[in-house]
């Protein structure tokens, strides 16, 4: 109910915003209209009157003007209904006019718009002003010659005053078109409303945790807007599916941790308890027994590491733009040396001849620590699960992806490698290909999973493949630097 009257809120402030800002265009543009026209027939009827001004002084002649009779001849000749003629001189004194003989009460016009617009610009008008002679309504129209003024003057009768009255058809058709135009734009924000009520429906269920469906986006409008709502509901379902999606790991996270402290927890338990259940127990079996404890106290203390190396790395991820601020200049063979320096005593139990092909001068940005972890993992993984191999082989390549340059990486044993189906999995935490065998190589199953986080907190990507001719091949990338 509340969304249904905040969506009916929204249209009415839309439509009165709109409509009003297009009511006001409408009058300002039928006032201005209205005045154009007016100013218009204005300007006819004075061009009129201007006419019969010049045609008087093109046939008296300017120096005939002042003759009275004359000018009276032709006022006679020309009557129009109402016409009014008069000659004036530049100090506003009426020479002649065609009503009044007795000029010299007729006083001085020196002040009269329509002569101080004829002595300014040559010739002027004044609209609807009262003789004093005739005490009727005039329109005046006057024109200059030299140094005296014509004016022509009609009186506003009925039906001059209807010919310089403004059309008013145009308004009529403007309140029409207002009124479609409003029906229109009604029709179009409520519209725009009620999608809008959709979505907000949407955000509000969203908020409250209720059940949603696909219903609310399939009301959506194909345009524009529903592509934006499109977008919308599309960016929640993914957060709302990558929410999710977290919450499983870290529930997965939590159990499969769990499980794997648990087993070296009770078999350090069974053997601390054998050993102190049974005091005459010979002395090489105890320290049989305290060895397999000191194994499985070394198996949680590497598994409590790399927890702690990929809760590192999930808060990193969170905070890319921090963690990122803080790397800086890693000499990648240096890091791979100091690995294969490390690993070297376990690589040669197992029989295993490390070789590595790169380019001699290899640097990318990043964290030391970091890469330093891809590496030995990667090789402690072959080490532990690459059984009966004789090769670990490092290559590095240079490459460009979208502009960008990198580094391409490969880590390849001729290993007895993993089926095609399990590779996609190898990179999830706590994933094992053979649950027990894994457990008794002292393997935690998070080795894979701290590369992939650490390569993508190096804007890099991991990919797991067969080795050709049998063994597991790991190929990632890092941005040069």
């Amino acid at each position: 109910m509340a969304t249904a009257l905040r969506s009916k809120s929204f249209q009415r402030n839309l439509l009165l915003s709109i409509g009003g800002v297009f009511l006001l265009f409408a009058i300002c543009f039928s006032v201005y209209q209205y005045r154009r026209e007016k100013e218009y027939k204005i300007d006819i009827l004075h061009s009129r009157l201007q006419m019969y001004n010049y045609e008087m002084v093109q046939t008296l002649g300017e120096d005939s003007l002042t003759n009275s009779r004359l000018f009276r001849d032709y006022v006679a000749r020309h009557q129009v209904e109402g016409l009014r003629v008069s000659v004036i001189d530049q100090k506003g004194r009426v020479i002649l006019d065609s009503y009044d003989t007795n000029v010299d009460s007729l006083g001085n016009h020196l002040q009269r718009m329509e002569i101080r617009q004829a002595l300014r610009v040559g010739n002027g008008y004044d609209i609807k002003r009262m003789s004093q002679s005739t005490h009727e309504t005039y329109f005046y129209s006057a024109t200059r010659f030299g140094h005296v003024i014509v004016r022509a003057a009609v009186p506003y009768s009925a039906e001059l005053t209807r010919s310089l009255q403004a059309d008013n058809t145009y308004i009529y058709f403007a309140v029409v078109l207002t009124l479609l135009l409003g029906i229109v734009l009604y029709y179009i924000t409520h519209r725009i409303s009620r999608h809008i009520g959709y979505l907000r429906e949407f955000a509000v269920k969203a908020e409250e945790g209720e059940e949603l469906d696909h219903e609310l986006e399939r009301r959506m409008p194909h345009d524009e807007l529903g592509d934006i709502s499109h977008t919308i509901i599309m960016l929640y379902w993914k957060l709302r599916h990558s929410e999710e999606e977290k919450l499983r790991i870290k529930r997965q996270l939590t159990q499969n941790a769990a499980h794997e402290l648990k087993t070296p927890a009770s078999s350090i338990h069974w053997y601390l308890e054998s050993i102190l259940d049974h005091p005459e127990m010979p002395e090489e079996k105890k320290k049989h027994f305290l060895e397999r404890c000191y194994a499985q106290s070394e198996r949680m203390s590497k598994l409590l590491l790399d927890m702690s190396a990929l809760a590192k790395l999930d808060e990193s991820d969170d905070h890319k733009a921090i963690t990122r601020q803080s790397f800086h200049q890693v000499d990648v063979l240096q890091v791979i040396q100091n690995v294969l320096d490390d690993t070297f005593p376990q690589l040669k139990e197992k029989g295993i001849t490390p070789s590595f092909h790169a380019p001699r001068h290899m640097e990318v940005l990043g964290d030391q620590s970091l890469i330093y972890s891809i590496f030995r993992n990667l090789v402690d993984n072959a080490i532990d699960y690459a059984t009966g191999a004789s090769q670990l082989e490092i290559r590095c390549s240079e490459i460009e992806q979208e502009g960008r340059h990198f580094y391409e990486f490969t880590v390849s044993d001729n290993g007895p490698g993993v089926e095609s189906h399990h590779l996609e999995h190898l990179f999830e935490r706590f994933y094992r290909i053979d649950k027990g065998r894994s457990r008794k190589l002292g393997g935690t199953g998070l080795g894979l999973a701290i590369v992939k986080n650490a390569v993508a907190a190096h804007e890099g990507s991991t990919t797991a493949l067969v080795t050709p001719g049998g063994g597991l091949t790991i190929k990632f990338t890092l941005a040069r630097f």
